[in-house]
């Protein structure tokens, strides 16, 4: 009988606390490893070869939209051939539960040149649980869920913007509570999305609370993050945390490290609990085409009222005004349009594709998402005011953790869906020396682990869940850039989810090993 299942032999192993590479072999049985050190004497039914190679415990993707597309295999391509073992799903605020019919059909018309459409089985609304079922051992790479704030918010109220009764608060709140009970890892909110925008501070830390009570996190796509307007928006979030309890998280910050490092400082003193974040290592952006070019007052009421606004001449007149004092604008290039006769549009330039369809601007935006329901995805800038220097800086910062920010839809999506993991290794630890090899295993792996509370995963130690990686510390790349966004990354050889090898010499195994990650209530966490 051998030793044990999967025999890692020969690699240095960087264990996910920090530490520098070690020489070990890591034994795993099941779905654990048993054991780390020298393993020479071992057998096992597989063996994998790892000399010359670094052994990282698998990385953890801290803000992903895969939320209809964990099972497939292009998305599972994206994801190990980086080393991504484990997604965090339910981001911005939107995603399919929990929901009844009526929001989750707004959900998937409205996100879904995010997340993609509701799959059959979420169609007429879910509950979280039915949800993490949905995801469970779906493909070969984990999930991790959040509870949806603006998702909630659209279950209880509709999409008006008004605030919310006391009685809708208390129904919130328990959605967020169920949420949290059947595994959720936190709440997440879009502050930029309708209807995620309508809601108050105290709304938000209302929905906050279930989530502290039980150890969670309180993610937020901010409220803005211009030089102008970030201070206030972090402030906001620190606030809610502090409020509620919960763990204070930024989603994808990004922006002047000369604003954000002192700011950062002082709200952690100021609420006596410091603030994590997440971000990508690239200068731009991507979302739906909408929340850019739309006001709010545009989207209000839903999908329906706001098609019927886009083609109402007045109100592309007053757009028109929008349009002209939106510095965004320019820099937009279109990477997803749902409707076939229209993705001929996907890659280029906001402008070049009007004057292609020999329109003018804002009725070719108009009419674009009318004949895609919305569902028109984009590539912009994310600002003047931050710039190689500001990224580098922020990833050397001890609240950050790595994501993607990952959209896997259409011909010309951003390449960080297929690079983000794979460009921090080669360029920011290889090139440029921002992190050791230790340093990045901790902010790729081991903090999300920490701070998500993933039982198991962001360590290379017995007892921890075989979520390993295998790359060549000379050879791992990324080799997505904006012209070519979909070509998968080079360097990792292998990859383990659960025990079972789920990517082999570069190549997928088709295994369904990926677990839906429910996190326990915190010890002591009240009711």
């Amino acid at each position: 009988m051998s030793t044990f299942d999967v025999l890692v032999r020969g690699g240095e192993v960087v264990d996910g606390t920090g530490a520098g590479p070690r020489r070990a072999d890591v034994g795993v049985r099941g779905a654990s490893i048993a054991a780390v050190g020298d393993l020479s004497a071992a057998d096992a039914d597989q063996v994998v070869d790892a000399s010359g190679s670094l052994v990282l415990p698998g990385f953890v993707d801290a803000h992903a939209h895969a939320d209809a597309l964990l099972g497939d295999p292009r998305v599972q391509e994206a994801c190990l051939r980086q080393g991504v073992t484990t997604v965090v799903v339910g981001q911005d605020g939107v995603s399919f539960a929990p929901s009844s019919a009526d929001a989750a059909r707004w959900a998937s018309r409205y996100f879904a040149a995010v997340n993609g459409s509701a799959p059959a089985g979420l169609a007429t609304g879910a509950s979280v649980e039915r949800f993490l079922d949905s995801l469970d051992r779906c493909g070969a790479v984990n999930a991790a869920v959040l509870v949806p704030a603006g998702l909630v918010r659209a279950e209880v109220m509709g999409l008006d913007a008004r605030p919310a009764t006391a009685h809708e608060l208390r129904r919130m709140a328990a959605l967020v509570a169920e949420g949290m009970e059947a595994g959720a890892i936190g709440l997440s909110t879009g502050l930029d999305y309708v209807p995620g925008s309508f809601a108050d501070t105290d709304e938000l830390a209302t929905l906050a609370a279930p989530a502290g009570e039980r150890g969670g996190v309180y993610v937020s796509h901010l409220r803005g993050y211009a030089r102008d307007r970030v201070r206030d928006s972090l402030a906001e979030a620190a606030h809610v945390a502090a409020r509620s309890g919960a763990l204070g998280h930024a989603s994808h910050l990004h922006g002047s490290a000369d604003v954000l490092e002192p700011l950062l400082a002082e709200l952690s003193e100021r609420t006596g609990s410091p603030m994590s974040f997440d971000s990508y290592p690239y200068l731009r952006g991507s979302t739906i085409l909408a929340m850019i070019v739309l006001p709010a007052s545009v989207q209000a009421g839903g999908a329906d009222a706001t098609l019927a606004r886009l083609a109402d001449a007045r109100v592309r007149g007053t757009l028109r005004e929008a349009f002209a004092a939106n510095a965004r604008i320019a820099s937009i290039r279109l990477s997803y349009l749902a409707d076939p006769g229209w993705a001929w549009a996907e890659g280029l330039g906001l402008r070049e594709a009007a004057e292609r369809a020999g329109a003018e601007l804002v009725d070719f935006c108009c009419d674009a998402l009318i004949a895609c329901d919305l569902a028109v995805g984009c590539v912009v800038d994310n600002g003047a005011d931050r710039t190689e220097e500001d990224v580098r800086r922020m990833l050397r910062h001890p609240g950050h953790m790595a994501s993607s920010d990952a959209i896997f839809l259409g011909s010309a999506p951003h390449p960080r869906g297929w690079g983000a993991f794979a460009r921090l290794l080669a360029r920011h630890v290889r090139e440029l020396g921002d992190w050791t090899w230790g340093e990045a295993a901790w902010h790729l792996s081991g903090h999300a682990a920490e701070r998500f509370r993933l039982s198991g995963r962001g360590r290379v130690a017995e007892g921890a869940v075989a979520d390993l990686v295998v790359l060549d510390p000379l050879e791992v790349a990324a080799r997505a850039d904006y012209d070519d966004p979909v070509r998968p990354a080079v360097g990792v050889s292998h990859v383990l989810v659960g025990g079972a090898i789920a990517l082999a010499h570069g190549e997928l195994a088709h295994v369904r090993t990926g677990r839906a990650l429910r996190v326990p209530r915190a010890a002591g966490a009240s009711r």
